[in-house]
């Protein structure tokens, strides 16, 4: 059997394994096994390591940064990025990948217009790196959101978004789990009524399908992306990396 699997802290309610168990039915791979791995900290990774067959992994919040100096090499794209949601073992050998960064770039560029020319990420967690990192691909400025320590000119604190602010970003990234499923009314402190139609708002979440976030954008005539079609995509280069 070859095992492959999630790694997270809080898992039940995730795509990932519905996903890659459905995947491997539809391909007759009866041989395959995929598993979550609920761990309470990232040291509990080594044990993981130990699963026979261990072929591939992906990694969710909140281990996307910390696991990396557990695993022998990373590619350059995950390397710049700074963060990890896939590992490849090969040969007793694990390599980090970034497939979250293709997958939201994709996602997104379909809705991309002169408007967009820059963003504002809410969170700098491992998923916001990767997002930073897709949206200077394609040519998008990018500001960040935190709830923590200012430490660079292109962060702005919540209490500093105002009327100036969401004029000047017209694309609007949630990257937080503010408003993840059980915590469906959760949203982030942005002052809601200054969206308009001519904003972009995107949540990474994808359970609930319309987040608080979304809905509040929406309200205010913004077009809204949730997460799942970046899931999709991701999860189909975890794939291809794999295999």
């Amino acid at each position: 059997m070859l095992n492959f699997g999630l790694i997270g802290r809080s898992l039940s309610h995730s795509f990932s394994k519905t996903y890659f168990d459905k995947k491997f039915k539809e391909k007759g791979l009866t041989d395959h096994n995929y598993k979550n791995f609920e761990l309470e900290n990232i040291e509990q990774f080594k044990k993981v390591l130990a699963t026979e067959n261990l072929r591939g992994l992906n990694i969710t919040n909140p281990y996307k940064e910390s696991i990396i100096p557990f695993l022998d090499e990373l590619s350059a794209e995950a390397k710049e990025i700074g963060a990890v949601n896939c590992v490849k073992i090969e040969n007793n050998k694990t390599t980090g990948y970034n497939t979250d960064a293709y997958g939201f770039g994709q996602s997104i560029k379909p809705f991309l217009d002169t408007t967009h020319e820059r963003a504002l990420i809410l969170g700098t967690g491992g998923a916001s790196k990767a997002v930073a990192y897709a949206l200077k691909k394609i040519g998008v400025e990018v500001f960040f959101v935190t709830s923590s320590a200012k430490k660079n000119t292109n962060t702005f604190f919540y209490d500093e978004i105002n009327e100036r602010v969401m004029d000047a970003f017209k694309l609007i990234i949630n990257t937080t789990p503010l408003g993840l499923f059980p915590n469906a009314i959760e949203s982030p402190a942005l002052p809601y009524h200054l969206f308009t139609d001519k904003h972009l708002a995107y949540d990474l979440i994808y359970n609930p399908e319309q987040t608080a976030f979304l809905k509040q954008a929406k309200d205010k005539g913004a077009t809204t992306i949730n997460g799942l079609s970046m899931l999709h995509l991701q999860a189909e280069k975890s794939w291809e990396i794999w295999s």
